[in-house]
């Protein structure tokens, strides 16, 4: 039987608090970070960071008469070592913490999903309870599989954050087919193939949202160059070009979000497994040509994998890398290929594109590593005569490759 993963998702929620408590929370608060300041400051001339034990030797009895209680001050500890061990990784300077954000042990919070409150206990052990502005979405989280954990308390801008996580341990499902899937600049093909390689389905998922950000990028780049010496300084550039970028950005992420979501649909409606190019250091690649390598740095491919895998593991889905070495120039099913152009090619007497062979090529790959050398390459697939890229339009075959029952691997 195969061993369970632990899912971990964080939900953001604005929390009130009653008139005359503000105040607790913000010193707590403020003596949280500048506590975590005084442990990096210590720490951060050490040629080695201590363990937790050296920590609590030099650090409990000082934090503890400054009104913490006893998982607030391990996770004082904790939070100063990461952030010393990451900024040494990256070759920094001693860290300066501005931001007034405190992670709570679960014993140091009672949270109440009936009434929607959270009670969190601050300096010489008092308690301070927030009303949760609740959105409907998190709901789902509530019916029982979940179980809540640490929590981070945030205040900017005058008001207060709560970020709730939860966490299950989730068995991922048996599977019935593979899907690979090859990402594009401004779109998504997947080929679904069953276990024994033959071809089930094929769809292109179709998006703009690189397009539409690479237009305000340059929207920004050339207010720049209209003011090369002081856009800098001129307050309407900075606030144009900051608007411009921050759509730019969040276009990505609601693009990652819905194709990722359509991916796992689709997995879930075939039963199949995800595959994924293993891509690596892809924008440290200059051999693309002087357009490609400047629309690679908005490429969202990372995002949209890691949404994709995060999604599916909820859903019980495994997700996998392969190596994409050679993918789109190698013949899956057997057939003579032929290259027209940069994009389409022929495959026997078939006109498609290198996005369907190498999603092809990808789901065989991951197929045979999990099947071993009982894969075999199937030229006379039913479907090999429509290998051509659409769009998904309903798929009555997929009702096969969807168990009723939810199997799980032993």
């Amino acid at each position: 039987m195969s061993l369970p993963v632990r899912a971990t998702v964080t939900a953001k929620v604005e929390a009130v608090t009653p008139k005359g408590d503000e105040g607790l929370l913000v010193e707590f608060l403020r003596v949280y970070r500048d506590s975590v300041q005084l442990v990096v400051d210590e720490i951060w001339g050490l040629s080695e960071v201590p363990s937790w034990m050296g920590l609590h030797t030099m650090f409990y009895s000082r934090l503890i008469r400054m009104g913490f209680r006893a998982h607030h001050v391990s996770e004082i500890y904790k939070r100063a070592r990461e952030v010393v061990e990451s900024t040494r990784k990256n070759n920094g300077s001693k860290p300066i913490l501005r931001k007034l954000t405190a992670r709570i042990h679960t014993l140091d919070y009672k949270l109440d999903l009936d009434k929607k409150t959270i009670k969190i206990a601050v300096l010489y052990d008092k308690w301070v309870e927030l009303k949760l502005n609740w959105y409907s979405y998190l709901n789902k989280y509530l019916d029982g599989s979940w179980r809540p954990g640490e929590i981070l308390l945030s205040y900017r801008c005058g008001r207060f954050y709560v970020y709730v996580t939860f966490h299950k341990d989730i068995v991922f499902k048996e599977y019935s087919t593979v899907m690979g899937v090859d990402l594009n600049f401004n779109n998504i093909t997947y080929i679904i193939i069953d276990l024994n390689s033959n071809l089930v389905s094929i769809g292109v998922i179709p998006f703009k949202g690189l397009k539409k950000a690479l237009h305000l990028r340059r929207l920004a780049e050339e207010l720049q160059k209209k003011h090369p010496r002081n856009w800098r300084f001129l307050k309407w550039a900075r606030r144009i070009r900051a608007r411009w970028l921050n759509k730019a950005k969040n276009i990505l992420v609601d693009t990652a979000h819905r194709v990722s979501k359509r991916l796992v649909e689709v997995a879930r409606e075939y039963n199949a497994v995800i595959v994924f190019e293993d891509l690596e250091e892809i924008r440290g690649n200059n051999n693309s040509g002087k357009r490609l390598s400047w629309m690679k740095p908005l490429w969202c491919y990372r995002r949209i994998q890691e949404y994709t895998e995060y999604k599916a593991l909820i859903e019980s889905i495994k997700t996998i890398y392969v190596d994409p070495a050679r993918t789109s120039r190698k013949p899956p099913n057997g057939k003579k290929l032929k290259f027209i152009n940069y994009r389409f090619l022929q495959l026997g007497e078939v006109v498609t594109t290198r996005d369907v062979v190498a999603s092809w090529n990808l789901a065989l790959k991951a197929l045979k590593r999990m099947k071993g050398s009982r894969v075999t390459w199937s030229p006379n697939s039913p479907r090999s005569e429509a290998v051509k890229p659409r769009a998904k339009r309903g798929n009555p075959e997929a009702k096969k490759y969807l168990k009723t029952t939810t199997a799980i691997h032993k």
